[in-house]
């Protein structure tokens, strides 16, 4: 018996006889605010505690020996992409002279490409925008261009000393004016896919410059002629995860009455995104300045848009958490036993002050 009592004695929540409880309709008011708090308060810590968050981390970047996937959609509205209405073995063999619109990489390990072709899709497009035509070399078509790149090379330097002596055939002359053609019907060139480069710092442009210099020259007589505006859709260095920004995504720089060169320099920082289901997806992130630079006429250069990219030693690590369950009852707890108190505060502070006015009612009624 005396183990009961004491047991009623620390009891911390005492229960009145109910005829002795008085129940108001400001109490009652008081009651459903407070319970409409408490499910907000509930679905908003619930939606917490689902919700994930990522953690940032830096350490030293110990890649090595890795490529460098970079992923490009540009649109170039004032440069045809090259002479794609012809067949598929006239660019093969006439390749100097029809492409128009080049990608060309080159790293510190000194080696250079021009005009890779390989992942790399270019789409005709009319004045007003719209694809008219594709252009793609495939895998399927590469042992035929390695057999005649030898060939074609050694054709390049003959047809370079046959433009000094005896000009070029009928068939080049109609390609040229092919190109001039769609030059004046303002047609441009979509280009897109990606470039898998070595892990070094380096650079790739596009540009003219895998046009034959005497042929350039026909067709845009002098270099200022030559519009290299662009708007870029998508440059990134690496699958994308969420919450990543590309700055240049959605860029456009349009020249209006002059011409130049557009270098993007770029610093790719290593990226490791971790998901919560632990798959590990390597990626980069990079951030980016621009210059721009004039060309006039008495200059030699051919406008271009180059991104010179450097790699940073730090790599980032973001990896998914959610939080867990123990901290999600801690939250649950304090604010669902804070607007409880606070409530039964505000009612009982809300009764003395009725009770009070009242009393002096009644006082005053009386007297």
């Amino acid at each position: 018996m005396g183990v009961k009592q004491a047991l009623r004695a620390i009891d911390a929540f005492p229960r009145a006889e109910e005829h002795l409880l008085q129940k108001t309709k400001f109490g009652a008011f008081v009651s459903i605010v407070g319970l409409l708090i408490m499910v907000t308060l509930f679905l908003h810590e619930l939606s917490y505690y689902l919700n994930i968050y990522t953690v940032h981390q830096m350490s030293v970047d110990s890649r090595r020996g890795e490529n460098l996937p970079i992923h490009i959609n540009m649109t170039f509205p004032s440069l045809p992409c090259d002479g794609s209405q012809y067949s598929l073995l006239a660019r093969l063999i006439n390749l100097f002279f029809l492409v128009v619109l080049s990608v060309d990489a080159i790293d510190m390990s000194g080696k250079h490409e021009v005009d890779l072709d390989t992942n790399i899709w270019k789409l005709r497009l009319n004045s007003d925008g719209h694809i008219t035509g594709t252009e793609y070399l495939s895998d399927l078509v590469e042992k035929e261009h390695e057999a005649h790149k030898h060939d074609a090379h050694k054709e390049h330097h003959e047809d370079s000393d046959k433009i000094h002596l005896q000009g070029i055939d009928e068939e080049s002359q109609n390609m040229i004016k092919k190109v001039k053609q769609a030059l004046a019907d303002g047609e441009g060139c979509r280009v897109y896919g990606i470039l898998d480069v070595q892990r070094v710092a380096g650079n790739f442009h596009l540009s003219v410059h895998g046009l034959n210099i005497f042929v350039a020259q026909m067709i845009f007589e002098k270099s200022t002629h030559v519009n290299v505006s662009h708007i870029i859709h998508d440059l990134s260095f690496g699958p994308k995860y969420p919450g990543i920004h590309n700055p240049l995504d959605g860029t456009s720089r349009i020249l209006r009455g002059t011409s130049g060169t557009f270098k993007y320099y770029i610093k790719v920082v290593p990226t490791e995104y971790r998901y919560i289901s632990k798959e590990v997806s390597p990626t980069n992130q990079f951030s980016v300045t621009e210059y721009f630079s004039p060309i006039h006429d008495f200059e030699r250069t051919w406008p271009a848009v180059y991104f010179l990219y450097d790699l940073s030693p730090i790599t980032v690590t973001i990896r998914e958490e959610r939080r867990s369950f123990l901290h999600f009852i801690t939250r649950l707890c304090a604010v669902l036993g804070g607007t409880f108190a606070l409530t039964g505060m505000l009612d009982g502070w809300m009764y003395k002050i009725l009770e009070s006015f009242t009393k002096k009612n009644s006082r005053t009624i009386v007297r």
